[in-house]
């Protein structure tokens, strides 16, 4: 039996949103342990020229919920908006991305197949089909934001590993 789009996607999507938001509840954890302030992790960069925990934090739901709302309209912009600058905000809107995952189904995702989608960033357009851009673009954004995210906490110190990134599998039962 081949693997559908669905199969393909959103359990991965799933796992990592799971992911990021352990981070954030160890990010929380290890502040209240060792006296920092949460704008010492949430706006925690590993150099100057990348984007900070909560901006990766934030890529990791945008490249989700926000990629399969691209799909939707045939057209994925970033969002430029600020990220959260809480880890309350952070899991909110990780929950909603969740949400959002957990609700599509096989058939719409199946439905995506074959249609136009194009990536567009100032004067940068891509096109793609429907799941070219979620398996070659969306997918690997997620998962380089949530390595990033992870290791910005490894680098300030706090206590994760490669357990902690792998989330939630898909065992046999």
């Amino acid at each position: 039996m081949p693997l559908s789009l669905h199969a393909a996607y959103v359990p991965s999507a799933l796992q990592m949103l799971g992911t990021a938001r352990h981070l954030v509840d160890r990010a929380e954890k290890w502040c209240g342990e060792n006296g920092a302030g949460e704008s010492d992790l949430v706006g925690c960069r590993i150099i100057a020229d990348m984007l900070p925990f909560s901006y990766q934090v934030k890529s990791v739901a945008e490249h989700t919920q926000g990629s399969i709302e691209g799909l939707r309209a045939g057209v994925y912009s970033p969002d430029l908006a600020p990220p959260p600058d809480s880890f309350d905000a952070l899991r909110t809107k990780l929950d909603g991305a969740v949400q959002a995952m957990e609700a599509l189904t096989e058939e719409e995702m199946e439905d995506f197949i074959g249609r136009p989608m194009r990536f567009q960033f100032k004067d940068t357009r891509i096109g793609f089909t429907a799941e070219d851009f979620l398996l070659t673009f969306s997918q690997p954004n997620f998962y380089f934001h949530c390595a990033t995210a992870y290791n910005i906490l490894r680098m300030k110190g706090v206590p994760v590993g490669k357990r902690d990134f792998m989330g939630r599998m898909r065992i046999a039962r």
